[in-house]
Protein backbone atom coordinates (compact mmCIF):
# COMPACT_ATOMS: atom_id res chain seq x y z
CA UNK A 1 0.00 0.00 0.00
CA UNK A 2 1.04 3.57 -0.52
CA UNK A 3 2.00 5.30 2.07
CA UNK A 4 1.18 8.78 3.50
CA UNK A 5 3.51 11.56 3.28
CA UNK A 6 1.86 14.68 4.25
CA UNK A 7 0.50 16.29 7.54
CA UNK A 8 -1.25 13.55 8.34
CA UNK A 9 1.95 11.40 9.47
CA UNK A 10 2.46 13.94 13.27
CA UNK A 11 -0.71 12.04 14.41
CA UNK A 12 -0.78 9.28 12.92
CA UNK A 13 2.84 7.82 12.65
CA UNK A 14 2.49 6.24 16.65
CA UNK A 15 -0.21 3.75 14.96
CA UNK A 16 2.16 2.52 12.44
CA UNK A 17 3.93 0.91 14.74
CA UNK A 18 1.11 -0.86 16.74
CA UNK A 19 0.76 -4.67 16.94
CA UNK A 20 -2.86 -3.84 15.41
CA UNK A 21 -1.50 -2.03 12.49
CA UNK A 22 1.85 -4.39 12.04
CA UNK A 23 -0.72 -7.59 11.79
CA UNK A 24 -2.88 -5.26 9.30
CA UNK A 25 -0.13 -5.06 7.02
CA UNK A 26 0.61 -7.99 6.67
CA UNK A 27 -2.96 -9.03 6.27
CA UNK A 28 -3.35 -6.65 3.89
CA UNK A 29 -0.35 -7.54 1.66
CA UNK A 30 -1.73 -11.09 1.56
CA UNK A 31 -5.40 -9.98 0.47
CA UNK A 32 -3.87 -7.63 -1.83
CA UNK A 33 -1.89 -11.13 -3.55
CA UNK A 34 -4.55 -13.66 -3.45
CA UNK A 35 -7.35 -11.67 -3.71
CA UNK A 36 -9.09 -9.10 -5.44
CA UNK A 37 -9.27 -5.67 -3.43
CA UNK A 38 -10.88 -2.78 -3.65
CA UNK A 39 -9.82 0.14 -4.04
CA UNK A 40 -6.27 -0.32 -5.58
CA UNK A 41 -3.59 -0.49 -2.93
CA UNK A 42 -1.95 3.08 -4.52
CA UNK A 43 -5.50 4.54 -4.00
CA UNK A 44 -6.00 3.00 0.00
CA UNK A 45 -4.85 6.65 1.44
CA UNK A 46 -6.30 8.81 -0.89
CA UNK A 47 -8.44 10.51 1.50
CA UNK A 48 -5.39 11.77 3.70
CA UNK A 49 -3.41 12.35 0.80
CA UNK A 50 -6.59 15.12 -1.24
CA UNK A 51 -6.77 16.41 2.03
CA UNK A 52 -4.41 17.11 4.04
CA UNK A 53 -4.94 17.61 8.10
CA UNK A 54 -4.33 21.28 8.01
CA UNK A 55 -7.24 21.79 5.40
CA UNK A 56 -10.23 20.09 6.73
CA UNK A 57 -13.18 21.56 7.33
CA UNK A 58 -15.72 18.83 7.06
CA UNK A 59 -15.77 15.41 7.31
CA UNK A 60 -18.11 12.51 5.88
CA UNK A 61 -17.97 9.15 6.99
CA UNK A 62 -18.76 6.14 4.99
CA UNK A 63 -18.66 2.47 6.12
CA UNK A 64 -16.07 0.82 3.79
CA UNK A 65 -15.11 0.85 -0.18
CA UNK A 66 -17.68 0.11 -2.69
CA UNK A 67 -16.70 -3.37 -3.30
CA UNK A 68 -17.58 -3.72 -7.80
CA UNK A 69 -15.27 -3.20 -10.19
CA UNK A 70 -14.09 0.16 -10.53
CA UNK A 71 -15.79 1.78 -8.22
CA UNK A 72 -13.75 2.51 -5.43
CA UNK A 73 -11.28 5.42 -5.70
CA UNK A 74 -9.99 6.05 -2.02
CA UNK A 75 -13.07 8.37 -1.11
CA UNK A 76 -15.65 7.48 0.58
CA UNK A 77 -18.91 7.60 -1.78
CA UNK A 78 -17.15 8.51 -4.26
CA UNK A 79 -16.72 6.91 -8.04
CA UNK A 80 -14.34 7.70 -10.60
CA UNK A 81 -15.98 9.97 -13.69
CA UNK A 82 -17.37 7.24 -16.36
CA UNK A 83 -19.02 5.09 -13.46
CA UNK A 84 -22.69 4.87 -13.14
CA UNK A 85 -23.53 6.78 -10.07
CA UNK A 86 -23.92 4.08 -7.18
CA UNK A 87 -27.72 4.94 -5.19
CA UNK A 88 -27.19 6.71 -2.20
CA UNK A 89 -24.60 9.52 -3.83
CA UNK A 90 -27.44 9.76 -6.29
CA UNK A 91 -29.39 10.28 -3.45
CA UNK A 92 -26.48 12.54 -1.78
CA UNK A 93 -27.05 14.99 -4.67
CA UNK A 94 -30.83 15.05 -4.69
CA UNK A 95 -30.60 16.07 -1.28
CA UNK A 96 -27.55 18.75 -2.28
CA UNK A 97 -30.05 19.68 -5.06
CA UNK A 98 -33.07 20.46 -2.86
CA UNK A 99 -30.75 22.35 -0.37
CA UNK A 100 -29.00 24.36 -2.50
CA UNK A 101 -30.77 24.08 -6.19
CA UNK A 102 -27.29 22.79 -7.64
CA UNK A 103 -28.10 20.29 -10.84
CA UNK A 104 -27.27 16.63 -10.86
CA UNK A 105 -23.95 16.00 -12.07
CA UNK A 106 -23.59 13.13 -14.85
CA UNK A 107 -20.29 11.88 -12.71
CA UNK A 108 -19.80 10.73 -9.19
CA UNK A 109 -16.64 12.08 -9.00
CA UNK A 110 -15.80 13.74 -5.41
CA UNK A 111 -12.54 14.69 -5.83
CA UNK A 112 -13.38 18.58 -6.16
CA UNK A 113 -14.98 18.20 -2.45
CA UNK A 114 -11.58 16.58 -1.54
CA UNK A 115 -9.50 20.05 -2.52
CA UNK A 116 -12.21 21.78 -0.31
CA UNK A 117 -11.41 19.94 2.16
CA UNK A 118 -14.09 17.63 2.64
CA UNK A 119 -12.36 14.68 4.16
CA UNK A 120 -14.12 11.47 2.40
CA UNK A 121 -12.84 8.86 5.15
CA UNK A 122 -14.54 5.39 4.85
CA UNK A 123 -14.21 3.46 8.88
CA UNK A 124 -12.81 0.53 6.56
CA UNK A 125 -10.26 1.58 3.81
CA UNK A 126 -10.60 -1.94 1.79
CA UNK A 127 -12.68 -4.56 0.70
CA UNK A 128 -12.41 -8.29 -1.13
CA UNK A 129 -14.64 -8.04 -4.19
CA UNK A 130 -17.88 -8.63 -4.29
CA UNK A 131 -17.79 -9.00 -0.04
CA UNK A 132 -19.15 -6.07 1.65
CA UNK A 133 -17.72 -5.67 4.41
CA UNK A 134 -15.05 -8.32 4.30
CA UNK A 135 -11.88 -6.64 5.85
CA UNK A 136 -14.20 -5.49 8.86
CA UNK A 137 -12.70 -5.69 12.46
CA UNK A 138 -9.31 -6.06 11.01
CA UNK A 139 -8.04 -3.24 12.25
CA UNK A 140 -9.14 -0.38 9.78
CA UNK A 141 -11.35 0.67 11.89
CA UNK A 142 -8.36 1.76 14.89
CA UNK A 143 -6.58 3.37 12.59
CA UNK A 144 -9.69 5.36 11.18
CA UNK A 145 -10.51 6.35 15.06
CA UNK A 146 -6.86 7.64 15.42
CA UNK A 147 -7.47 9.85 12.22
CA UNK A 148 -11.08 11.43 13.54
CA UNK A 149 -9.63 12.06 17.07
CA UNK A 150 -6.55 14.18 15.23
CA UNK A 151 -9.52 15.93 13.63
CA UNK A 152 -11.49 16.00 16.78
CA UNK A 153 -8.01 17.89 18.68
CA UNK A 154 -7.98 20.57 15.95
CA UNK A 155 -8.07 24.32 17.26
CA UNK A 156 -10.85 25.39 14.68
CA UNK A 157 -14.22 24.63 13.36
CA UNK A 158 -15.09 21.58 11.33
CA UNK A 159 -18.26 20.27 10.25
CA UNK A 160 -18.60 16.17 10.76
CA UNK A 161 -21.31 14.50 8.40
CA UNK A 162 -22.13 11.30 10.45
CA UNK A 163 -24.97 9.31 8.07
CA UNK A 164 -26.17 6.03 9.31
CA UNK A 165 -25.81 3.95 12.63
CA UNK A 166 -21.77 3.19 12.19
CA UNK A 167 -21.38 6.28 11.26
CA UNK A 168 -23.03 7.78 13.89
CA UNK A 169 -21.30 5.54 16.60
CA UNK A 170 -18.17 7.73 16.28
CA UNK A 171 -20.15 10.62 17.78
CA UNK A 172 -18.50 9.65 20.90
CA UNK A 173 -15.18 10.16 19.69
CA UNK A 174 -16.09 14.09 19.22
CA UNK A 175 -15.21 15.96 22.30
CA UNK A 176 -14.90 19.61 20.79
CA UNK A 177 -17.53 21.94 21.77
CA UNK A 178 -15.98 24.13 18.60
CA UNK A 179 -17.00 21.58 15.88
CA UNK A 180 -20.34 21.00 14.52
CA UNK A 181 -21.76 17.35 14.17
CA UNK A 182 -24.50 16.43 12.19
CA UNK A 183 -26.43 12.85 12.23
CA UNK A 184 -28.84 11.57 9.86
CA UNK A 185 -30.31 8.20 8.46
CA UNK A 186 -28.05 7.14 5.52
CA UNK A 187 -28.44 8.21 1.68
CA UNK A 188 -29.30 4.57 0.77
CA UNK A 189 -32.21 4.31 -0.50
CA UNK A 190 -32.91 1.08 2.22
CA UNK A 191 -33.06 4.51 4.53
CA UNK A 192 -33.19 8.35 2.87
CA UNK A 193 -36.59 8.89 3.20
CA UNK A 194 -36.18 8.07 7.09
CA UNK A 195 -34.77 11.62 7.24
CA UNK A 196 -31.83 11.51 4.87
CA UNK A 197 -34.09 13.52 2.75
CA UNK A 198 -34.64 16.72 4.13
CA UNK A 199 -31.65 17.09 6.54
CA UNK A 200 -30.53 20.24 5.58
CA UNK A 201 -27.28 18.96 6.07
CA UNK A 202 -25.24 20.60 3.30
CA UNK A 203 -26.74 24.09 4.02
CA UNK A 204 -26.13 23.53 7.60
CA UNK A 205 -22.28 22.98 6.79
CA UNK A 206 -21.95 25.77 4.78
CA UNK A 207 -23.55 28.20 7.29
CA UNK A 208 -21.37 26.88 9.84
CA UNK A 209 -18.56 27.31 7.97
CA UNK A 210 -19.24 31.10 7.15
CA UNK A 211 -20.39 31.94 10.58
CA UNK A 212 -17.17 31.01 11.71
CA UNK A 213 -15.31 32.78 8.82
CA UNK A 214 -14.30 30.21 6.73
CA UNK A 215 -15.07 29.78 2.97
CA UNK A 216 -18.07 27.77 2.26
CA UNK A 217 -17.88 24.64 0.15
CA UNK A 218 -18.86 24.53 -3.29
CA UNK A 219 -20.81 21.45 -3.48
CA UNK A 220 -21.57 21.64 -7.07
CA UNK A 221 -20.21 18.60 -9.14
CA UNK A 222 -19.90 19.98 -12.50
CA UNK A 223 -20.58 17.89 -15.28
CA UNK A 224 -17.83 16.22 -17.66
CA UNK A 225 -20.02 15.83 -21.03
CA UNK A 226 -21.47 18.40 -22.64
CA UNK A 227 -25.25 18.59 -22.70
CA UNK A 228 -26.76 18.61 -25.79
Amino acid sequence: MAGIANDWLTPLRAEFSKPYYRQLYERMNYEYSHNTVFPPASSVYRAFELTPLSKVKVVILGQDPYHNFDQAMGLSFSVPAGVQIPPSLENIYKEISDELGCYIPDNGDLTKWASQGVLLLNTVLTVRAHAPQSHANLGWEQFTDAAIRAVNALDRPVVFLLWGAPAGRKAELLTNPGHLVLKAPHPSPLSAYRGFFGCGHFKKTNDYLVRCGLEPIDWQIENIQEKS
